[in-house]
């Protein structure tokens, strides 16, 4: 009945309803839907339904489970918690009542679902996504409050041979004083579908139970302790660390007893080295009949045992893949690139992130400026700091005013950094993080003031020597100021550089609203300035420290070099913009500036004029060479061209037709990187040198069209030929109709298509 009509009749049935409810504590009440959303999402590939269960109502000490249960149509699916070769895993974003705190989905047990030589780890058919909630002691809804209002916003992705990022927002009101037990069929299958620990009253460890090592490309596991009913039958594995084996290539295993054993590849491109490798394992899918293909029930059972791997991991590959927070940041921009179609479950405009993003955001912010300080870029900021911890080393108020401005200077300058950008942006600029660097001038000035620091470090002159008497005094009352322009400077070195994590929340501050994006900036900052402030309140490090001496002015002296190698970055910087002349005439200046700080060190006569010729002499090199510096290189064109010339260009609007005009055919690959399929066909059929030797014979241009992040212009394109998912693979040809190859393409089809050109 539509909750209007419900309202309605609420009004008239108010007194007699009233003391029905307060008598009914032990009926059953299925949750409702409030006027401003919806338990139900539903679109052309599955159907999506927030549940909960709550037998003994909402109370301190119950029973309180929420879950999303998704329908699927068909040969459709969506992903386990580790999704195999490719794919992403559902994602649950909650907003609950105060005193109610959901954990961590209870992942029910996947199917291996193959895909030619891929595999991927996920839910056919029908599946429940439990969540556990908290209630906490203090939970108080209200005296008159009879409803809790739970809200989520879900996103997954749902693949057959193409795949679609979707994403729903789900409203329930849950009643606080009645059973909630309508769903609890459901919950009760969720549960037995979750994995059990092999032994009964562990969390997973089983003693004996390893993962060896053996001969650096595979792992040899044993399992003790699994039940008497698997026992002898074929299993299947599934980790849920990522990227650790080969999911799909076929493995030995063997009973030993009732030890079982396995030795499985390890993966060509593994990006982790765990130490503790949790796995679940469960009879073979195949030997369920149709459960095996998500049209039965599953009768399955898995077992979960956290394996302590022994040996030492051999290096891992350089592989291109992304962060959990970058992860989040697709789904996010998928999301979008849906809503500009229509598409069901896109999410609202301007809502923000979900917290699970935002979270996984500042966390990669905060990790980002931690590594930070290990870029080469920050280090001759590290010299101001040794230098700046002697000096204060005896001195604990002191050396932690020091921390906090410091703090203070890198906090404040990556948010004002960060609303510059967040400023270029909203006035239509593109620009990125380090955007600055792209100046030459920029560039020039920070060459030109590290050229200073480093001559001051090196003991050419001391500032004191040629600053006003009342601004050296000042300097000399308030060193705090010290310590926070230093921290100005720091970010100043540091905003070129990004470190693992920080691209990821960087590039996701582009979807933010700006108070989240200035969140993820100002945590950034605090990440960078984190081992200083920490190092500062921590007396163990200050009396770690040497006490001042004679050996301070050799050591100011030595950090003067990694100023100058920062100096000499700098100018390789310019070159690559400016070109040779912009570099060589960087050079001449900062001779230029050098002669001007030594004369300025000097005194009494000789100080008048030395530094009025030298002065005068910068002003001339300036006005002569200080164009070249600002002139762009014309190399940068060349490359450009060089780039665009190779075997798969980058799609642009109107680019099909425009090449079609002129007489050519064209191949079009609409792809994405969380995409399975598009994987498979690039490493088969895509990389085929029979197909390329026919698309070259032909004179085929080829265009790629990444959809990985949002781009209205790919989601228009896909729309115009009644697609709204990737992959797809379109031939054009002149006087024709484009050609839309299958999704899972095979080289038979793709040449006899280029033979029809």
């Amino acid at each position: 009945m539509p909750s209007r009509l419900l309202n309605r009749l609420a009004v008239t049935l108010l007194l007699i309803a009233a003391s029905a409810f307060w008598t009914s504590a032990n009926a059953q009440f299925s949750p409702k839907t409030t006027g401003q959303g919806t338990s139900v999402v539903t679109t052309p590939y599955v159907r999506a339904e927030l549940m909960a269960h709550a037998p003994q109502g909402v109370a301190p000490g119950q029973p309180l489970w929420l879950g999303l249960q998704i329908t699927h149509q068909p040969e459709w699916h969506t992903y386990w918690k580790n999704p195999g070769d490719s794919g992403l895993p559902t994602d649950l974003a909650w907003t609950l009542p105060a005193g109610l705190d959901a954990g961590e989905i209870a992942w029910p047990l996947p199917r291996k679902i193959p895909i030619g030589t891929l595999a991927n780890y996920g839910y056919e058919g029908t599946v429940l996504l439990p969540v556990p909630v908290t209630v906490a002691s203090t939970f108080a809804a209200g005296p008159l409050a009879k409803d809790a209002v739970i809200k989520l916003r879900a996103s997954w992705l749902v693949c057959r041979k193409e795949c679609i990022p979707e994403e729903g927002e789900f409203t329930l009101q849950l009643p606080l004083r009645s059973t909630t037990a309508l769903n609890g069929a459901a919950f009760e299958a969720a549960a037995k579908a979750q994995p059990q620990p092999v032994l009964a009253g562990t969390n997973g460890i089983v003693p004996d139970s390893q993962a060896q090592i053996a001969d650096g490309n595979a792992l040899q596991i044993s399992v003790h302790g699994l039940p008497v009913a698997v026992r002898g039958k074929t299993l299947d594995l599934f980790p849920e660390t990522s990227e650790v084996i080969e999911n799909a290539v076929q493995w030995t295993q063997a009973w030993n007893g009732s030890v079982w054993t396995a030795k499985i590849p390890l993966a060509a491109q593994r990006s982790s080295s765990p130490s503790l490798m949790p796995v679940v394992l469960a009879e073979r899918a195949a030997e369920q009949g149709a459960a095996a293909h998500g049209t039965g029930p599953d009768t399955r059972t898995g077992y979960r045992a956290e394996l302590k791997v022994l040996g030492t991991w051999p290096q891992g590959a350089a592989v291109a893949s992304v962060s959990p927070a970058l992860d989040a940041a697709l789904k996010a921009n998928a999301a979008q690139a849906a809503q500009a179609t229509g598409g069901a479950g896109a999410p609202l405009a301007g809502s923000g992130a979900s917290t699970l993003t935002l979270s996984a955001a500042l966390l990669g912010a905060l990790l980002g400026g931690l590594i930070l300080n290990l870029m080469p870029c920050v280090f001759p900021v590290l010299a101001i700091k040794v230098v700046g911890f002697t000096q204060h080393a005896q001195d604990r108020r002191a050396h932690r005013l020091s921390g906090l401005a410091y703090t203070a200077g890198v906090v404040l300058s990556f948010l004002l950094l960060g609303a510059l950008m967040l400023g270029l942006r909203a006035a239509g600029e593109a620009v990125g993080w380090g955007f600055q660097l792209q100046s030459p001038a920029v560039v020039a000035g920070l060459a030109a003031l590290f050229t200073v620091i480093g001559l001051n470090l090196a003991g050419v002159f001391e500032f004191g020597h040629f600053l006003p008497s009342s601004v050296a005094s000042l300097q000399a009352r308030h060193p705090v100021a010290d310590s926070f322009l230093t921290g100005v400077l720091a970010v100043a070195v540091a905003s070129p550089c990004t470190a693992p994590f920080m691209g990821a929340s960087m590039g996701l501050t582009a979807t933010l609203p700006v108070p989240q994006a200035l969140a993820v900036f100002a945590v950034l900052g605090l990440g960078l300035a984190l081992p200083y402030l920490a190092a500062s309140f921590i007396p163990a490090v200050a009396r770690a420290l040497p006490r001042p001496g004679a050996w301070m002015d050799t050591f100011r002296k030595f950090m003067a070099f990694p100023m100058f190698a920062t100096v000499v970055w700098l100018v390789w910087v310019l070159g690559q913009q400016s070109g040779i002349d912009g570099a060589g005439a960087l050079l001449i200046l900062l001779v230029g500036v050098g002669l001007v700080a030594w004369s300025l060190s000097l005194a009494g006569r000789a100080r008048r004029w030395m530094a009025t010729v030298s002065v005068a002499a910068f002003a001339l090199l300036a006005w002569s060479f200080g164009p070249h510096i600002t002139n762009a290189s014309p190399a940068h064109t060349a490359e450009a061209t060089r780039a665009g010339g190779a075997q798969w260009q980058a799609w642009a609007p109107d680019a099909a037709e425009q090449i079609v005009a002129s007489g050519r055919p064209v191949f079009v690959d609409f792809t994405a990187a969380w995409c399975v399929t598009c994987q498979y066909n690039k490493k088969t059929t895509l990389a085929d040198s029979d197909v390329l030797a026919d698309l070259s014979a032909k004179n085929v241009v080829l265009l790629r069209a990444d959809w990985t992040r949002r781009d209205p212009a790919i989601t228009a394109a896909l729309a115009q030929l009644g697609r709204n998912g990737v992959p797809v693979y379109v031939f054009y040809r002149a006087g024709k109709p484009p050609v839309v190859l299958t999704e899972v393409l095979s080289v038979q089809e793709v040449r006899a298509t280029i033979a029809q050109l």
